[in-house]
């Protein structure tokens, strides 16, 4: 075998990816209990951190259901877009910075 000796060039910028809010809207007609599924189902809260969430969107007009890339982010939209409108709600999530 050679013994060969390689230069490493060890000052690569590495970048950690944005990181985006995925926020539920409140709307007058989807219930608190479609609210809570949809947080345990798409966003994998427990009982209580989807009770709290969902008190949040109810109370404060928005709650934070989690963090994700951009990515992972608009799939989570789409999956509460796709859920709610399987079930006649007009649960509504979008993507802050």
């Amino acid at each position: 075998m050679h013994d060969k000796e390689f230069d490493l060039d060890l000052d690569i910028d590495i970048q950690e990816p944005k990181l985006y809010k995925v926020i539920l809207l409140n709307d007058d007609y989807s219930t608190m209990e479609f609210v809570i599924d949809i947080l345990v189902k798409i966003f994998h809260k427990t009982n209580d951190e989807a009770m709290q969430i969902m008190l949040n969107v109810h109370n404060k007009g928005k709650g934070v259901c989690g963090i994700y890339t951009y990515e992972v982010a608009q799939t989570k939209v789409a999956q509460v877009s796709q859920e709610a409108r399987n079930k006649g709600y007009p649960l509504k999530a979008i993507i802050e910075e």
